[in-house]
């Protein structure tokens, strides 16, 4: 089956070629004074266009934080996020929302339907909020390809945890956004479930020229991905090629996670 690519996307900045979003000297500190926690470092890195990242690190080590802030959902005490050619961090709350509807996608552990909703409309609610037509050629192939052609008219109390999941995905792909970010994918799914979770996000990096970032405690979930990024104590402790499962357990007590 033939797959339409992504479409085109502003030229990154020139630090870091080939990258949809990437942070420049990103800290994040909760609380003041002697109860502060720096959850983010002084952290800088970049994330391919067209590529599947994890994300891992111990509790505490900083990888939700980063993901909320590359994604505009929480704003950084200092640094620059810049995501599609855009520099987050000084948006006003309004394009900032906007700018998440239009060019991001996410997929949460908890799946976060809407419980009313059909399937068919979970899938296409960012692109009728934005007051936009679904491309249906595009939106009916993304169906196609997560499953769920018989499952459409279905509320989420209907549909297993992995169909649920399933719905999640096809509603993040469905605006063909700049970034899906994945946030412990398969943490609420059985492993037959969550394999399949992760395949689609895998077919979508490899058909779709999707970029997705994953933020997992699971070596499983990780090796699927291209790249690995671990933190530790807010600081990036490992960049570089994702491996095996094997690999990604043997780095992982390398570096004491």
């Amino acid at each position: 089956m033939t797959v339409e690519s992504a479409p085109e996307r502003p030229v990154p900045p020139a630090s870091y070629d080939g990258a949809i979003v990437s942070c420049d000297s990103l800290s994040r500190v909760f609380g003041e004074g002697e109860a502060a926690v720096r959850a983010l470092d002084d952290v800088s890195v970049g994330f391919p266009a067209g590529r599947f990242t994890a994300i891992m690190g111990p509790s505490g080590s900083g990888k939700s934080t980063l993901m909320h802030l590359l994604a505009g959902l929480d704003r950084p005490t200092s640094g620059t996020v810049t995501l599609d050619g855009i520099e987050l961090t000084s948006l006003e709350d309004r394009p900032l929302t906007e700018l998440r509807r239009d060019r991001i996608g996410f997929v949460f552990q908890s799946f976060n339907l809407i419980p009313v909703l059909t399937a068919a409309e979970n899938i296409e609610l960012p692109i009728s909020i934005a007051g936009r037509s679904p491309d249906r050629e595009w939106v009916d192939k993304v169906i196609e390809i997560v499953g769920l052609g018989d499952r459409l008219t279905h509320r989420p109390s209907e549909l297993s945890g992995g169909q649920q999941q399933r719905v999640a995905v096809a509603r993040a792909l469905a605006s063909r956004p700049a970034v899906v970010f994945a946030d412990e994918p398969t943490g609420n799914l059985d492993s037959k479930s969550g394999h399949d979770v992760l395949a689609l996000l895998r077919r979508s990096v490899d058909e779709f020229g999707q970029t997705v970032v994953m933020v997992t405690h699971d070596p499983g979930a990780a090796s699927v991905a291209d790249r690995l990024l671990v933190l530790g104590d807010g600081r990036v402790v490992h960049e570089g090629e994702a491996g095996s499962t094997a690999d990604v357990i043997d780095l992982m007590k390398s570096v004491g996670a």
